[in-house]
This record gives structure tokens, C-alpha cells and sequence, in this order.
């Protein structure tokens, strides 16, 4: 189930909403949340609800273990973690991908490596560690949390009426995200990349390109925003996954801004325990390829996953050995690098193989001989519409909403304009989703 499908917006949340309210004390909100939760995956992905549940229960069990033993802990720690990654591992090669089982898979990893470190970041709770795991507002995309994190909000919390109106609002503000920007840059992104390879030239490469940045950017974001959206309205506080990456001054930069979560994620699994950059510059140089290269195969095993991770493995490497990174703090070239760097890089994301994605770069800077073909795409893909939102993407890209809300949000009408403006918003996208074919979320296949 999708958060932008009818069946999640018009039956699942606001019947699940209602139970949540009728009922009056915390662990029956609790069990309903765990219910809704496992019906959540169940529509989306019935086949594999037992690998889910199977997870929360090998990982409560090593937990236990952890918990109890004295001697032996590593051993448990190491197993449990061997496990995980076999069972990723095995999924990824066999193209067969459960739904968010990288998502739940990593976040439990997390459990059982906090719990090693400190045994008061575990429980003897079962139904708070399948809570944890299986919580439907972060389980299919994040954002990823530790169990620490999570563990106040299963034993206290309140929802305000302020609370809700701020979680309808951010929930509002993703689907818009998903369902106007993200799917009209989604429809210039496919009849570029659906060109064949001798048809591309400089218009249709540079126009897939920075389409497709946006439309990832919008994509990811706007599910991200749901999500956030979505824990206010239980009550929870989830954190913030995005913050403005293609503002970023450099490719360090860059990934302290895009998909946070997963980046805290591996410095905190990964790169901490390789050494970090606690053993000199070329133990840092080469502790982070290995966490880009795992980066990029944690998305998938295809060459263009693991050759994306490389490429800002190796910008990140280089910006470490020159100090490139912090020469490039607040200078307007900083910001058009680390764009270009991403913006390239997600060629090679989106590109079905390697060929395509050297062709779509080589016609970036080459592609000179205009097509016929190329003509056509800018002719039939680039509506009044869809440009107008394109461009709305491109703005939106930057810091506006911050700096409106600095400017204005002291203001005694700002809120009741927000809540109208955000009505008129979901109305808006009402529309758009009676009236458009449904896209799943790209990182929902992750």
C-alpha cells in the first residue's frame, strides 16, 4: 500500500486515525498501531509478511541473548549481523526485492549493534521491538531510527490538536511533492531515457538529467515529508531525512543533506567502526570507498548502482585528501559542483545499463547534432504544465519555505492561511490522483 494510492488516503489512515483517538489508553494504541502496521505490509507485499515478522523476532531473541549474556556477546553480535547481510544479499541477487526489507532489515541491525554497545538500548519488551520494526509510517523508506530513539514515544506520547494540524500540513506538503513535481518531471525523465541511445543529443541529455534530479529529489522527499507528517499525527517525532542537498557546497556537503538517515546510518555501522578518519588521511580515503561502494550496493547489485556509489566515493575521497570540501564553504562554485556532481551521478542511477548511461553523459558535453527524435520529446513532454512545474521544482530546491516562515510566521493570520492554503493544496492533489495513473514511490523497490 502507497501513501498516495485511494485505498491508504480514503479507508486506511482515517479508519485507522479513528481507532487510534476512540481508543483511550497507551498499549491498546500501541497493539492497533501494530495491527495497522502489519495490514500496511500485508497490502503491499502479503508474500513476504512473514520475513518481516520472522525478522522481529530473531532480532528480539538475539536481543534477549545479549541481554543475558556475559560471555559469548560477540559471537551473538556477529551472527546476527552475518545473518542479515545474507539474507539482504540473498534477496538483492535473486532479484527479488520484499518491500522496504533494506529499510527494516538495516534498522534492526541497528538494534542489535546498539544493544551490544549498551544493554539499556535493548528490551525484554517483544511488542516494543515489533513496534519499533514494524512502525507503517517509516517501515517501507524510512527514515531509519534506533531503537533508543523511538523507545519514549512507545511508552508516552501525546497527540495536540497543534501536533495534528502541523502532521496534516507536512503530510499534504509530501503528497504534493510526489503527486505534482516528482511525477511532472517523472513524465520528461521516461521519454528521455525510453530514446534510443543514437537519438540523444545535448537538449534531451542536460533536460533527463536535471528532470530526473528533481524527480528523485521530490520523489524521496515528498515520502520522507509523509512520513514526518504522518508520526505527528501517532505522536511521534521522526527526523528529518532531507535538508536542502542541492544547496550543499560539495559532495561531503551534499551527503550530510540527501537521505540523512542512511548516511548517520553507515557512518555510525560502517565507516565509525572501519576506524573513521581516526587512522590517518589514506585509512579515511579508503574507509570511505567502502562505505559509498556498500552505499551503492545497498540500493542494488547492478553495475550502475555499484559504479554511482564509486563516483561519489570518489569525489569524497578526493575532497578529503585536498580538503577540497571546506575550501568550497559559502563559494557560489562550491554549490555548482556539488549540483553537477549529483546531478551526473543520478544519471548513472537512473540509466537501465552502463551504455546508456555513457551515452546520456557523453551527449551532456557532446551532443551537439540535434535529433529529430530529441525535437519531438521537447515538443510532447514539455507542456505549459509540466514546465511551470519544473521550474516551481527548481525554486523549491532552495531554502523559500524557511525563509517565508522567518519572515512571516510571527504573524497572527500565518496559520489559518497555512491550513486553508494546505486544504486548497490537498484538494489539489485529490484531483491529480483521481485523475492521474498511480506511480509507486522509486525507493519503495529499495
Amino acid at each position: 500500500m502507497e501513501y498516495n494510492s485511494a485505498a491508504f488516503l480514503f479507508a486506511f489512515l482515517p479508519l485507522t486515525l479513528l481507532g487510534y483517538h476512540l481508543i483511550p489508553w497507551r498499549r491498546g494504541k500501541n497493539a492497533l498501531l501494530i495491527l495497522a502496521s502489519l495490514l500496511f505490509y500485508a497490502f503491499g507485499d502479503l508474500r513476504h509478511l512473514p520475513l518481516l515478522v520472522s525478522s522481529a523476532v530473531f532480532h528480539y531473541l538475539m536481543g534477549l541473548l545479549l541481554l543475558k549474556l556475559e560471555r559469548g556477546r560477540k559471537a551473538v553480535l556477529a551472527a546476527a549481523v552475518a545473518a542479515d547481510v545474507a539474507v539482504l544479499l540473498a534477496y538483492k541477487l535473486a532479484g527479488i526485492l520484499p518491500l522496504g526489507v533494506s529499510f527494516f532489515t538495516f534498522q534492526a541491525i541497528s538494534y542489535v549493534v546498539d544493544l551490544y554497545r549498551d544493554r539499556e538500548n535493548g528490551s525484554r519488551n517483544f511488542l516494543e521491538v515489533l513496534q519499533y520494526l514494524t512502525f507503517f509510517p517509516q517501515l517501507v523508506s524510512g527514515p531509519l531510527m534506533k531503537f533508543f530513539q523511538v523507545r519514549p514515544f512507545l511508552r508516552e506520547r501525546r497527540v495536540t490538536a497543534g501536533e495534528t494540524a502541523d502532521g496534516l500540513r507536512r503530510f499534504t506538503m509530501g503528497l504534493a511533492k510526489k503527486l505534482l513535481l516528482s511525477a511532472a518531471a517523472a513524465e520528461v525523465v521516461n521519454a528521455v531515457f525510453a530514446l534510443p541511445l543514437a537519438d540523444l543529443d545535448i537538449r534531451t541529455a542536460w533536460l533527463g538529467a536535471v528532470c530526473y534530479a528533481l524527480q528523485l529529489f521530490f520523489d524521496f522527499s515528498g515520502y520522507s515529508d509523509m512520513a514526518i507528517g504522518l508520526g505527528h499525527l501517532f505522536g511521534y517525532t521522526l527526523p528529518e531525512n532531507f535538508r536542502y542537498p542541492y544547496c550543499a557546497s560539495s559532495v561531503t556537503d551534499f551527503w550530510r543533506r540527501w537521505h540523512i538517515s542512511l548516511s548517520l546510518w553507515f557512518r555510525d555501522y560502517l565507516y565509525i567502526p572501519l576506524g573513521g578518519n581516526r587512522k590517518g588521511k589514506h585509512r579515511t580515503i579508503c574507509n570511505k570507498l567502502i562505505v559509498f561502494l556498500a552505499t551503492g550496493l545497498w540500493h542494488g547489485t547492478a553495475v550502475t548502482f555499484v559504479l554511482w556509489g564509486l563516483w561519489h566515493g570518489l569525489w569524497s575521497a578526493l575532497e578529503t585528501a585536498t580538503g577540497l570540501s571546506k575550501k568550497l564553504e559559502k563559494r557560489w562554485y562550491g554549490h555548482v559542483y556539488a549540483v553537477l556532481a549529483a546531478v551526473l551521478g543520478f544519471v548513472i542511477f537512473r540509466a537501465s545499463s552502463v551504455a546508456q548511461a555513457g551515452a546520456v553523459l557523453a551527449n551532456l558535453f557532446t551532443g551537439f547534432s540535434l535529433t529529430a527524435a530529441g525535437t519531438a520529446v521537447l515538443t510532447h513532454s514539455l507542456g505549459s504544465r509540466t514546465l511551470f512545474l519544473i521550474l516551481l521544482g527548481c525554486v523549491l530546491c532552495l531554502p523559500v519555505g524557511p525563509k517565508l516562515r522567518a519572515l512571516l510566521g510571527q504573524r497572527k493570520a500565518y496559520r489559518p492561511v497555512t491550513l486553508v492554503l494546505t486544504l486548497a493544496l490537498l484538494v489539489l492533489c485529490m484531483v491529480t490522483l483521481a485523475s492521474g495513473s498511480f506511480q509507486p514511490f522509486i525507493y519503495a523497490q529499495f
